[in-house]
């Protein structure tokens, strides 16, 4: 029954009784309130809280004595192994909490997604980090979606939503946990937007780069622009990965999954020549005092910067923006067919690059049509000729 070592002091109240302890937070002599009642035909003498820790006094332990009494709360050492039962059963369940844990773990910590991590912090572990797929159902999902409709685009939704579809097929093809038994539909995107920099706007950006007060910053974007370079590739380049005796590039684990090599322009060569070395740095863009590379934040901060300063529109994505442009400048020019477009942007898929096919079909219009003016011009020639 748990008795106390010394022998106890009834108080005022029936079946409350005291021993004079000491109290852990200050030292001084306390009460130690017990409470003795009868249940099921067996007698229970249980310590029901300190004086001073717990803020017991007898009324309260008299309470608390009454709801045992009648089964409203349990014994002490009933409650004790509920609370292990509950314990051991809570380790076996595989929530989505867990599995987000698992699937980190399961990650490469250099790839691991900035994204993915704020929005499992910001909008999944809240409504289903308790819960196991198993449990959830169509009109959880379906409220999240109302409530992210509402402050985000469709493709933020989409991504928000695809994370949590991604955790649970994860925990299925790993046999860690069972599906809700239903799809997560995620919301029709229309992302393909092909930013556009005319010649003057991109005189204008390079420019501005270029006298740039931090080359960090400047050379990043700059870069970007001149190879096509994803933002990620780009902040994870170290100096080991540059050639610029034979002008190129390795692109380490880009988004394709496999190392890539690309050949860089004679102007990316010579920024990466003046570029400044950091000596405590093995990145070409290093972080704050040196080390690791460029912070995420410090990369957005400034490149909204740059975008404002070259009088660029505040709906141009610095990140995807530049990238679309070396692109679509290089299908404008019509010297550069979609293949080797596809190549140097490393898209697996030709499909990805296709959105570039009118520009480079306008290119041959404008080589159509000169191949017309000079067909004119030879018949007018014959015909002043006669």
């Amino acid at each position: 029954m748990g008795k106390p070592a010394s022998k106890p002091t009834r108080t005022n109240i029936p079946g409350v009784y005291f021993i004079m302890g000491t109290s852990r937070a200050t030292g001084k002599p306390e009460r130690i309130y017990y409470i003795s009642y009868y249940r099921n035909g067996k007698r229970h003498f249980e310590k029901a809280g300190r004086q001073v820790q717990d803020a017991m006094t007898p009324r309260k332990a008299s309470g608390i004595r009454e709801d045992r009494m009648r089964g409203r709360e349990l014994p002490n050492r009933q409650r004790r192994e509920a609370e292990r039962a509950a314990k051991e059963a809570e380790k076996g369940r595989m929530t989505v909490g867990r599995l987000w844990a698992e699937y980190v773990k399961q990650r490469d910590n250099d790839k691991a997604d900035l994204t993915d991590k704020a929005n499992y912090e910001n909008h999944l572990k809240t409504p289903f980090g308790d819960k196991e797929p198993a449990g959830i159902v169509p009109l959880d999902v379906d409220r999240l979606r109302v409530k992210l409709s509402k402050t985000h685009s469709p493709a933020t939704v989409a991504k928000i939503l695809g994370l949590l579809r991604r955790l649970i097929l994860f925990g299925e093809k790993k046999c860690l946990t069972r599906g809700p038994g239903f799809k997560i539909q995620l919301p029709q995107v229309n992302n393909e937007r092909t930013e556009f920099l005319t010649d003057e706007q991109m005189a204008t950006y390079i420019k501005v780069c270029r006298e740039w007060p931090d080359p960090q910053a400047g050379n990043f974007q700059l870069l970007m622009l001149l190879t096509g370079m994803r933002r990620g590739e780009a902040r994870n380049l170290k100096w080991s990965d540059v050639d610029l005796d034979r002008n190129l590039l390795t692109l380490r684990e880009p988004k394709g999954g496999r190392d890539v090599i690309i050949p860089i322009s004679g102007a990316a060569r010579e920024l990466l020549e003046h570029h400044p070395v950091e000596a405590k740095s093995s990145y070409v863009f290093s972080g704050e005092r040196g080390k690791g590379p460029r912070g995420i934040k410090q990369i957005a901060k400034t490149a909204r910067e740059i975008r404002t300063a070259a009088g660029l529109s505040t709906d141009f994505r610095p990140g995807h923006g530049l990238r679309h442009a070396f692109a679509s400048h290089l299908a404008s020019s019509g010297e550069v067919d979609l293949y080797t477009i596809q190549r140097l942007l490393g898209h697996k898929s030709p499909l990805m690059t296709a959105r570039y096919s009118h520009l480079r079909d306008e290119a041959l219009r404008r080589g159509a049509d000169v191949m017309g003016r000079l067909a004119e011009k030879k018949e007018g020639a014959a015909g002043g000729g006669a």
